[in-house]
């Protein structure tokens, strides 16, 4: 058998723990370090307690932090998006129809809900805006996700 080709062996090798018990064991490395024992595993211990060596559970929040500020940032622009606040001229529907209704005073979408709420009649009464603009306007709400209101049936143009 050659000589010199085992490691050495201390029988007496000092274990050293991050949360501070040590203790002595045989092996080839006179003193060890770890990061979790018997003492302070989550495993026999039972306290719930993250062990992250590697800075795993770290990414993960911000990843979850990550997803939660876009559904926040999306459920903004949406909000934003059917906002009864938005100006008429940015819904696009022709300058003629926008001018005709800023002239009545109706300058926000929330203006031409209240409108419709009541009837077709009362937009379609707005001095130069006919069944043509108030189909354009119905279908651009729509396609920008506006709940219109339901037209009273005693009601009609």
């Amino acid at each position: 058998m050659k000589k010199d080709l085992h490691p050495t062996y201390y029988p007496d090798a000092q274990v050293i723990c991050a949360c501070g018990n040590t203790w002595t064991t045989g092996s080839t490395m006179k003193v060890i370090r770890t990061d979790v024992c018997y003492k302070c595993h989550p495993f026999y211990t039972g306290e719930q307690r993250i062990v992250d060596t590697e800075g795993q559970v770290d990414r993960f929040y911000r990843k979850l932090q990550a997803r939660q500020q876009y559904i926040d940032e999306a459920a903004a622009r949406e909000a934003e998006r059917t906002s009864p606040d938005r100006p008429v001229a940015e819904l696009e529907i022709g300058k003629r129809a926008v001018d005709a209704l800023e002239a009545a005073g109706i300058t926000n979408v929330g203006q031409v809900m209240e409108k419709l709420a009541e009837g077709e009649g009362a937009i379609l009464a707005v001095e130069g805006f006919g069944r043509k603009s108030l189909a354009d306007l119905k279908k651009r709400l729509r396609q920008l996700g506006y709940d219109l209101p339901e037209i009273p049936e005693d009601v009609t143009a």
